[in-house]
């Protein structure tokens, strides 16, 4: 018998049936499902709403029926139309006529909305602990990479030289605003939506503010209509976790290059790389192509939630249980791309060698080369001129800058003396580079030390 049955002189189409419930993939809010109407129970006994005997009777039968679905001894019925009615038809057969009474004051569409946000909390947890494994093992890495030269590349041209852990910090930062948009997540969508009703509210005198504190929120929602209808925490999780698997593919991206015949700036481990079944020489980076392919999937999750809720008018409507299996598919790709992600990485070798000869040999310090030129007086238009035809000579003769001699530098500026080999050393170049956000060591060692403040608060 549906919750709703008492209305209807028919039984339900079995497709509609099948097409209309969601137990397949809401089961996971039975933890969540469990804990709300443990509070709800409290709040309606201490509201004199039941009695002290009528709480502790429900209470320990959804405790007995929590222990027992995760014990195994209870399995999730796939016949039921939801999670909340699985629970609550358990409840019944279980204790009687006492289990009658533990929809008083809410709504299927309150109780739905506490659910979803009770579980998007602890995901939100789980993602921000993820991310913040992800950062101590970058952290980790640019300590031990402060020496390691490679190559700076814009438009994927060599630029100019920084160090390893310069660039690993870019994306640092990066997973660092990660966090910072999971925190502002949490704390705006921790108000809680029970005792909201089905859109209007309920007659039964509940103290939501109560309930809202057994829950661990920061208060009652202000709104009913809004309290069932609001699915913007979605929204904003799903754009997060976007713009997390942005980064992530990013970062894959280039570890991707890294990883190649053509690059080998680094070697990733065999348990996080695959081979081909019919070339015996293949080390193929499948980690970081698969969570590089995933990422779209995540961003497909967004604009489905955002296309579901566009056209809905106040205040629920069933489209929005689309938002579930969207939602949840989300927040595992994410998860998972984090977790392997990471152990990709901390097993990752950079090939040292192999990275500062790259630096040495794309002409990297040849603004180095125009700066040396400038502090000797020359404007910095002409420096630029200056070192531009010898790099045209250097392409021609098929060598580097370092490799001049002194004769050669002269014949095209008289101002160049043996000091510029000091000057456009990779080691000068990246050391006297010491502005915030520059790669020299001095700063680096500055900004390590807040990022491990960041990582202890």
């Amino acid at each position: 018998m549906k919750l709703w049955g008492g209305r209807f002189t028919k039984e339900e189409n079995a497709l509609v049936n099948q097409f209309n419930a969601s137990i397949s993939f809401d089961q996971r809010f039975y933890r969540q499902d469990i804990r709300g109407s443990i509070a709800h129970v409290s709040m309606l006994a201490k509201q004199g709403i039941l009695t002290d005997g009528e709480k502790e009777q429900i209470i320990s039968g959804l405790e007995g029926i929590l222990s027992d679905v995760e014990n195994g001894a209870l399995p999730i019925d796939p016949d039921a139309e939801d999670i909340h009615s699985f629970v609550e038809a358990a409840l019944i057969s279980r204790i009687g006529g006492a289990g009658k009474k533990l929809h008083t004051g809410r709504s299927r569409n309150d109780q739905v909305a506490l659910d979803m946000k009770l579980y998007i909390r602890d995901e939100i947890d789980a993602l921000d602990t993820l991310l913040k494994e992800l950062l101590q093992t970058l952290l980790t890495l640019i300590e031990d990479n402060l020496e390691t030269y490679m190559p700076g590349f814009t438009h994927l041209q060599k630029a100019q030289p920084v160090t390893a852990a310069h660039h690993l910090g870019a994306y640092f930062e990066m997973f660092l605003r990660d966090r910072s948009r999971l925190s502002d997540i949490r704390k705006r969508m921790n108000t809680c939506p029970l005792g909201a009703g089905a859109l209007a509210g309920t007659t039964y005198p509940l103290d939501r503010e109560y309930t809202a504190s057994l829950l661990e929120f920061d208060c009652a929602t202000r709104n009913s209509m809004d309290s069932v209808s609001d699915r913007d925490y979605l929204i904003e999780l799903c754009s997060a976790m976007a713009t997390i698997m942005m980064h992530l593919s990013r970062f894959s991206e280039e570890i991707i290059l890294w990883n190649s015949n053509e690059y080998q700036f680094v070697e990733l481990d065999d348990a996080y790389s695959t081979g081909s079944s019919i070339m015996p020489q293949k080390k193929n980076p499948d980690i970081a192509e698969l969570v590089r392919g995933k990422t779209g999937r995540v961003y497909g999750a967004l604009i489905s939630i955002l296309t579901t809720m566009k056209g809905i008018p106040l205040a629920y409507n069933k489209d929005m249980q689309e938002d579930k299996e969207l939602i949840f598919d989300a927040i595992d790709t994410a998860k998972g791309s984090l977790a392997l992600f990471t152990g990709m990485l901390a097993t990752m070798k950079f090939n040292r060698g192999i990275m500062k000869k790259s630096a040495m040999n794309g002409f990297t310090n040849a603004t180095d080369a125009a700066d040396y030129l400038v502090n000797h007086g020359v404007p910095f238009r002409d420096a630029h001129g200056i070192v531009g035809r010898l790099v045209l000579y250097c392409l021609d003769k098929g060598i580097s800058l370092d490799d001049l001699s002194l004769e050669e530098y002269r014949a095209v500026s008289p101002v160049f003396e043996n000091d510029i080999y000091e000057a456009i050393s990779l080691k000068t170049c990246v050391e006297k580079r010491i502005t915030l956000g520059a790669p020299g060591p001095s700063v680096m060692k500055k900004v390590i030390e807040e990022y491990r403040r960041l990582l202890k608060a």
